[in-house]
């Protein structure tokens, strides 16, 4: 909000009382007449009452870059999108050539910059899947160890233990039932993911987000930048009888132009030139300055042999008519010598195929095919650029004339088809996201029939609706119809919002992509936000969860394969330290309804040590570890899906008693031959190898532990020995014997417990030998 705000402050030209003065665009009310010209940020929506070759950037509003051409004379219907509407300009925008005119209709909250903010104090940003889950399983937990410390207590109570040995007890059983280390773990294991994701080219803003990307099911993406280059470039070039496809993209001339129906024969005069004379852009090294479609001409120059900058030297412009929205064209006079070798006055004119078309003296036969060459082309998403001369004679030439009164018997020249093209690795990405459940949608600005050609190339299922469309369904029609839905095109903040809600409603975790002020409120209200790191405002990235750094949609697709593989280790981790929960409490209640070791089979330092070493360097290992192959060969979880279905609780529940039931085995036996402090510390190392084999086996669901990936995996091998030394020093070094009231076990002692503890290996690899 507070940059939004700050994006706001400006001033404004405007005529008050017969006089022009500036004034702080907080104090413009209805009615007022605002000036504007190139360069001005328009400080209110308003109506046009004049304009001379007026554009504006309003990808802050639309998420369109290609400046949008402004006529007061046209009359947009009530309904239009609000990328078209020629006669209006709206706060927030960017005057980029020409001036005009304005009436103020709308200031602050009532302008469309200041209706996206209301929705952006509106948007509540939804509790990710992690943070549902683990209060859930918080809950599980208490409510489990709550009843077991009081049944265990109770138990106690009951033998006619002392006091001071129930409290022991309580305390220890206490320690032991509330896996102490899973706020430091989860947030230790989601750390580590912020910093995969940021060598990525993805910097999470929020910890849990980082977890959120790997159960996305569906991915509402932005089209201009983020599925395509956002540099717009000639694919195809028409010429009458001839047509030729232009390889490469993007700013440099690294490409060239094939023939690929037609006549061979064309001059490059013919072809070339009016690309490079007619037009004010510079491009230089990939980097272009000026308009956008202007440089894809240039380039294209660039790529048939033109010199673009010596043959603007050798051709100096003499006169021009500027471009401007009411006639649609531009065009350039140079001094040149003809085919025939005489001196003339040419004149390159660029523009609206119609409007060249218009001022020609084709007959019907060649209008025809120039028509239907243009439909051809637009009907591939191309837009579609003519370019025409004529030549005069220098001697009655005059340059201060009316040359737009005397441009006509224009002779057509070429058809440009121009396209932001889409990033080379986005089909991939695309297509390795939908292989694994992920339904991926374009959401764009741009027209329907442009963004359905785009989709179309990368791979988007579904046909293109516009967002007049999308609106008019009511949501049961609509929530029915998105399956079948791949773009929708002319969005508004509004319909960006509602796709989100209407995917969440059908149980999807959403992720959406934007760059502009308009994405920020579905930006906020997605499961996770994803804004542009290079090409987003100030506003998206505020609103957003994660940022790009390189714009590109395959950057998601890869965080969308860490964020799986962190919740994987996250998953095993929560299987480890529940089994292991569950062994204490089994060992605990086993040792209160038996009588073993006096009801307190561990010391409430035992618990900690054992907690806080082989429990925290496993969980570390788990965490840590490397994942699963099929990692991006699963379909997406459901938001709702537990970390603990009910079967793995049944499972982890078998496993806890197994270690309790192995533990008290252990120390009955030793107390009966070898007595109380051997016994414990029996019990205790028995315990710990348990805890240490549990970690190896729930590593896979089928992998057998003794499978090559077990060891493959070096900071596993590396956390599982500092557990085994851990368990080692516990008993064998003097100060912590002193500390945990342990003692000295003999080879035969440790084969025994190691013996044991291999139960739980022994039994896994049973149940996994079923699965498999």
């Amino acid at each position: 909000m507070s940059a939004l705000q700050e994006a706001m402050i400006t001033r404004a030209r405007v005529r008050r009382g017969g006089r022009t003065e500036s004034v702080p665009a907080e104090d413009l009310v209805p009615g007022d007449v605002v000036l504007v010209e190139a360069g001005d940020r328009v400080p209110a929506d308003g109506r046009l009452v004049r304009s001379v070759r007026l554009e504006v950037d309003e990808s802050a509003l639309t998420g369109e870059s290609v400046p949008v051409g402004k006529d007061a004379g046209v009359v947009a219907a009530a309904a239009a999108a609000l990328g078209d509407r020629a006669d209006m300009v709206y706060m927030h925008t960017n005057v980029t050539r020409g001036t005009g005119e304005l009436v103020v209709t709308a200031t602050g909250m009532d302008t469309e910059v200041g209706r996206i903010s209301g929705l952006l104090q509106t948007g509540q940003e939804p509790p990710t899947p992690l943070t549902r889950q683990l209060s859930r399983l918080t809950n599980q937990i208490l409510v489990v160890a709550g009843a077991a410390l009081l049944l265990s207590v109770l138990l106690s109570l009951a033998r006619g233990n002392p006091f001071d040995v129930v409290v022991t007890a309580a305390i220890a059983f206490a320690i032991s039932a509330i896996p102490t280390g899973l706020p430091a773990v989860v947030t230790t294991i989601l750390s580590l993911g912020t910093q995969l994701l940021a060598r990525s080219g993805a910097i999470v803003k929020r910890l849990r987000s980082t977890e959120t990307l790997g159960s996305t099911s569906a991915i509402n993406s932005d089209k201009t930048g983020t599925l395509t280059l956002n540099q717009m470039t000639v694919a195809e070039v028409a010429v009458p009888g001839r047509r030729y496809t232009v390889t490469g993209t993007g700013y440099t001339a690294d490409g060239d132009i094939r023939r690929i129906a037609g006549d061979p024969a064309v001059h490059p005069e013919q072809l070339l030139l009016p690309f490079a004379l007619c037009g004010d852009a510079v491009v230089s090294g990939g980097r272009l300055v000026g308009d956008p479609t202007e440089g894809a001409l240039v380039v294209l120059a660039e790529k048939g042999g033109l010199d673009v900058a010596a043959t603007r030297e050798r051709y100096p412009r003499i006169a021009e008519i500027p471009f401007d929205a009411a006639y649609k064209l531009m065009a350039t006079y140079h001094r040149m010598t003809d085919e025939a070798g005489r001196d003339v006055v040419r004149c390159f004119v660029k523009g609206a195929p119609d409007q060249l078309l218009a001022r020609t003296g084709l007959g019907d036969e060649e209008r025809g095919r120039y028509l239907a060459e243009n439909e051809r082309m637009a009907g591939q998403g191309l837009r579609v650029l003519a370019t025409a001369r004529r030549d005069y004679d220098p001697a009655g030439f005059d340059p201060a004339g009316d040359l737009l009164g005397r441009l006509d018997g224009l002779t057509p020249l070429a058809l440009a088809g121009i396209v932001d093209p889409p990033r080379p690795q986005a089909k991939e990405a695309i297509a390795a996201a939908r292989a694994v459940g992920i339904a991926v949608r374009m959401i764009t600005g741009d027209h329907a029939v442009t963004a359905g050609a785009i989709a179309g190339q990368l791979g988007i299922p579904g046909r293109a609706i516009t967002g007049a469309e999308f609106a008019a369904m009511d949501d049961e029609t609509a929530t029915r119809e998105l399956g079948g839905i791949g773009v929708i095109a002319r969005v508004t903040p509004e319909h960006k919002v509602r796709l989100v809600e209407l995917l969440r409603r059908q149980g999807h975790i959403v992720a959406m992509t934007g760059d502009g002020v308009n994405d920020a409120p579905a930006l906020k209200r997605a499961d996770i936000g994803i804004a542009m790191g290079i090409t987003g405002s100030d506003v998206s990235k505020e609103a957003a969860a994660m940022i790009l750094t390189d714009d590109d949609f395959a950057t998601i697709v890869k965080a969308v394969a860490i964020g799986r593989a962190l919740y994987d280790n996250l998953k095993r981790y929560v299987y480890f330290q529940m089994g292991a929960l569950i062994g204490f409490i089994a060992t605990f209640l086993g040792a209160g309804v038996l009588g073993i070791a006096a009801g307190v089979p561990f010391l409430p330092l035992q618990t900690l040590w054992v907690n806080f070493t082989t429990q925290v360097f496993q969980a570390v290992g788990l965490g840590y570890g490397r994942p699963e192959p099929d990692i991006m060969h699963r379909p997406p979880r459901g938001g709702d899906e537990p970390l603990l279905p009910g079967r793995t609780l049944g499972r982890l529940t078998v496993i806890g008693a197994v270690l309790g039931a192995t533990t008290l085995a252990v120390i009955a036996a030793a107390d009966a031959v070898s007595g109380p402090a051997v016994a414990r510390t029996m019990g205790l190392t028995t315990f710990s190898l348990l805890n240490l084999f549990l970690a190896v086996t729930v590593r896979s669901e089928t992998r057998s532990v003794f499978s090559l990936d077990t060891f493959d995996d070096h900071r596993f091998l590396l956390t599982s020995g500092l557990s085994l030394l851990a368990i080692v020093l516990a008993t064998e070094l003097g100060p912590l014997q002193r500390l945990l009231d342990t003692v000295h076990l003999g080879v035969g002692q440790w084969l025994a417990c190691l013996a044991a503890s291999l139960t739980v290996v022994v039994l896994s690899e049973v149940r996994k030998a079923v699965r498999r």
